[in-house]
């Protein structure tokens, strides 16, 4: 188990994706602890002055303009939380729920949110024994804050929601009795710092950066395997033809595949042939993949700004000043997976291009939809079907969240971000896209192994021949395909694919 510690230093998404996978122990420095004290005496010498603070000591949203009696503060915080825990739907995954309680404290950490050190190390306390609160994935619309999800996590922390441990859901009270752990009674600011902010948008974004980034290496293997068994041409990937196009993406993805079928006797059999050009498809990879990664590091940029960002309201300063603001507002994280949806959207488009040309058959050595026998065997014929709706279905998928709103609050809330929709939508098309590259290579492979078995594989695209060939993805008859997809699906999850192009050959 990891450690993980909680600084003013800033983190990258990569720092933070381990515990979407597993337990590590979290801690504060020093400088954060004495950061959330300093910013609570702060609120509590502001309180005792009887300054009007939104949310503190007046109603919330519409109802900003109603004065709360002092003794009534705690109350008001209570019934914050009870009354926005209104998520719908099935529970986030653990790992999402693990980065949402990491989030939340480092947004603490930087002490301009005025909760109680109890509050933080309560927090802390159930993340380092995986005490995860049971949050609905539905109810958020990316501002102000990620209330409704928000508000689940907080009544955990009251003891009136229900926790996950160990895999039981059970209510976080019956937990806290077992553990001897109190439950906080809220007190000023305290229900509003917990649903106030981009937690759960920011997490579920992490999220997709994490599972999408090994799908634009994983398109190049792909891609270039499909160049080698369609007898495509290898030098349109030259890198010397890519350095006119100025994008550093398109020239990476260029070298990537030149590289990748570098010695391939496959390649090497065809040199002479009749065929002028190659579908763009094939011809503009580069292109493709290049602007779909440059658009991935533009997602990264923006998910790591927020990581680090303070998104919390009203906001405490060390001058004694209490200020508005609206940095609950996740429209960033909103189009920064719309921007990321499209991106590995694309991705998944031109691999689906790429497997439908296999299907009319390659200058009369391959046959129509790879089978040995067309019409006794239909080959991969419907394969490429079930690309065609992943691919069908991203289309609709990528339309991007951040162009719409909806009033909420009574019109307070007038203009909001959708940004947790658009980050879950955008792990729906990870998904799809792993699917359909998945099939690419299977094919690929099997068209390989099928009929061009007198020519050997590049020394790179070998390892993945022999790998296939030990999980036996490789097959000359029509089987249930979707149970070799499966396996191929799961090659590129756990990064098997690229670790073996890895022996050989250093992807950029």
């Amino acid at each position: 188990m990891g450690t993980l510690v909680i600084s003013d230093k800033s983190k990258l998404w990569e720092d933070i994706a381990p515990i979407l996978k597993s337990l590590h122990e979290v801690k504060f420095d020093s400088k954060s602890l004495k950061s959330i004290e300093n910013s609570r005496k702060i609120l509590e010498s502001a309180l005792k002055t009887n300054s009007v603070i939104y949310g503190v000591n007046t109603g919330f949203g519409k109802l900003n303009n109603v004065k709360i009696k002092s003794q009534d503060l705690a109350k008001l915080q209570l019934n914050l939380i009870r009354s926005h825990a209104c998520g719908l739907g099935k529970p986030l995954d653990d790992g999402i729920v693990r980065v949402i309680m990491l989030l939340k404290l480092m947004t603490w950490s930087k002490g301009h949110s005025g909760v109680s050190i109890e509050l933080a190390n309560l927090l802390l306390e159930m993340l380092n024994n995986d005490i995860l609160p049971v949050i609905p994935e539905k109810g958020s619309v990316g501002a102000s804050g990620d209330l409704a999800p928000l508000a689940h996590l907080a009544l955990s922390i009251i003891g009136e929601g229900k926790v996950t441990i160990r895999g039981e859901k059970i209510d976080s009270k019956k937990v806290f009795n077992k553990l001897g752990i109190d439950p906080v009674k809220l007190s000023a600011k305290e229900g509003i710092s917990l649903i106030n902010g981009t937690q759960v948008s920011t997490a579920i974004a992490i999220k997709a950066i994490h599972e999408s980034n090994n799908l634009f290496y994983t398109s190049d293997v792909a891609a270039a395997l499909s160049v080698e068994a369609g007898l495509c041409a290898r030098d349109i990937f030259d890198p010397e033809v890519h350095k006119l196009k100025k994008n550093k993406n398109q020239l990476s993805t260029a070298h990537n595949i030149y590289n990748l079928l570098e010695n391939s006797e496959i390649v090497m059999s065809h040199i002479n042939c009749n065929k002028v050009q190659d579908p763009y498809s094939i011809r503009c990879v580069p292109h493709v993949h290049g602007a779909s990664k440059t658009l991935f590091q533009s997602a990264v940029e923006i998910v790591n700004e927020e990581i680090n960002s303070v998104s919390d309201n009203p906001l405490i300063f060390n001058n004694g000043e209490i200020k508005n603001s609206g940095h609950f507002h996740a429209e960033n994280i909103s189009q920064a997976m719309d921007i990321l949806s499209i991106a590995v959207s694309e991705i998944g488009a031109i691999s689906e291009k790429r497997i439908n040309y296999f299907m009319n058959g390659v200058e009369n050595k391959i046959p129509q939809f790879c089978a040995l026998n067309p019409g006794l065997e239909s080959g991969f014929m419907l394969a490429h079907v079930t690309t065609a709706a992943l691919a069908s279905e991203n289309k609709t998928l990528s339309h991007p969240a951040s162009v719409d709103s909806i009033s909420t609050s009574a019109g307070m809330e007038d203009f909001v971000s959708m940004a947790p929709w658009s980050a879950k939508k955008c792990l729906k098309i990870i998904n799809n896209v792993r699917s359909i590259l998945a099939i690419e290579l299977m094919v690929a492979a099997n068209v390989n192994f099928r009929f061009h078995s007198n020519y050997n594989s590049s020394p790179h695209l070998s390892n993945i021949m022999k790998l296939f060939q030990e999980q036996d993805i490789l097959t000359k008859k029509d089987v249930p395909f979707h149970e070799i997809i499966e396996v191929v699906i799961s090659l590129i999850k756990n990064e098997k694919i690229l670790q073996n192009i890895k022996k050989t050959l250093k992807l950029k």
